[in-house]
């Protein structure tokens, strides 16, 4: 558990010496990682926000290929989505029966979907956690999956290319490097702030209205 707190706040450091140590199979573990994150409810932890803007980083720093690694964090985004709304349509009520599922999360998520409907796939792109969970509660909810897939590729074309570009272009400036590890924490904390503000608020207002509580 500790490295794996240690490659979350050093992602920059670990990708970078992955690259040097394995070369070309960076790109299967950047794969892997976007895929587990957004494909598996069990696994809302792992790095998303921060990988993304540090894969954009590398690309500018001549490590990688820019289009070749947005191409393939956007196919694992959009299909790891789609294992999570599979696994919330047919396996639902096994999954949320396991002592590792996140019910507070999974909440949060429920809530957002049930005041913003599809458009929270799309939102919850950039917010940790609620990123993992709302495709599994729009499987839950049985959302028809020709609609779930339209949020699905928008919201992951939006998250993946915003965020690696964002990399590109800012990720060697001076500053930028010398404030990375606060720029992470920032990528981390800031959106589930913002995640757990608008779901307080969302719960008031439906409290207000005479709604079921968030």
């Amino acid at each position: 558990m500790s490295w794996l707190i240690d490659f979350i706040l050093h992602v920059d450091k670990h990708l970078a010496q992955f690259v040097t140590d394995h070369g070309t199979w960076v790109y299967a573990l950047l794969f892997a990682i976007v895929f587990v994150e957004t494909g598996f409810v069990l696994m809302p932890f792992l790095p998303g926000d921060s990988l993304l803007f540090i894969v954009g980083t590398l690309s500018g720093a001549g490590m990688l290929s820019l289009w070749g690694s947005i191409g393939l964090l956007l196919a694992a985004a959009i299909l790891g989505d789609q294992m999570n709304y599979s696994i919330g349509r047919y396996l639902g009520p096994k999954v949320m029966g396991s002592r590792f599922f996140n019910q507070r999360a999974y909440d949060k998520a429920h809530a957002f979907y049930e005041k913003y409907g599809g458009i929270t796939i799309v939102l919850a792109r950039f917010m940790p956690f609620i990123r993992t969970f709302a495709p599994f509660v729009a499987g839950v909810a049985q959302m028809n999956r020709a609609a779930f897939s339209f949020y699905n590729i928008t919201g992951g074309a939006l998250w993946v290319i915003s965020l690696t570009l964002a990399g590109y272009w800012f990720g060697n400036f001076p500053w930028v490097k010398e404030h990375l590890e606060k720029i992470i924490w920032g990528l981390i904390l800031v959106p589930g702030l913002i995640a757990i503000v608008g779901m307080w608020r969302a719960g008031k207002t439906e409290a207000k209205s005479g709604g079921p509580p968030a």
